[in-house]
């Protein structure tokens, strides 16, 4: 039986969060574009099993619970998406999580600031 690669992702979830090195970041909050990305060996099959694949409901939730929790750096918030996405789906070969923050504490014009880490198996 053959296998192939399955990816099951979430793009562009918006959330509102107090991440940010500087104080006023952490007072006023500012929005936050979220992309999580997994990727896992599956068998050929037909299955219409939940149990068989990633409930991109629980990357939802993973997601905005980590968002709540207010950090001075993006890579650790990052990080911690990750680790729990670990945790609850053990087969992933890889995880990639993308934080953009788009309203920046800079002089100038620019779209976004983004951090993105990937776990490989």
């Amino acid at each position: 039986m053959s296998e192939t690669i399955k990816t099951i992702s979430l793009e562009g979830v918006r959330f509102f969060s107090f991440h940010g090195f500087y104080p006023e970041e952490q007072i006023l909050g500012t929005p936050f574009l979220v992309d999580v990305l997994t990727e896992m060996n599956s068998k050929d099959d037909d299955s219409d099993d939940l149990n068989l694949t990633v409930n991109y409901g629980r990357l939802f939730e993973i997601a905005e619970a980590e968002m709540k929790v207010p950090r001075r750096l993006l890579e650790k918030v990052a990080s911690s998406i990750i680790n729990r996405i670990k945790m609850e789906f053990p087969e992933l070969n890889k995880i990639s999580v993308s934080i953009k923050k788009l309203a920046l504490p800079v002089k100038g014009e620019m779209q976004n600031a983004r951090v993105m880490l990937t776990y490989i198996r």
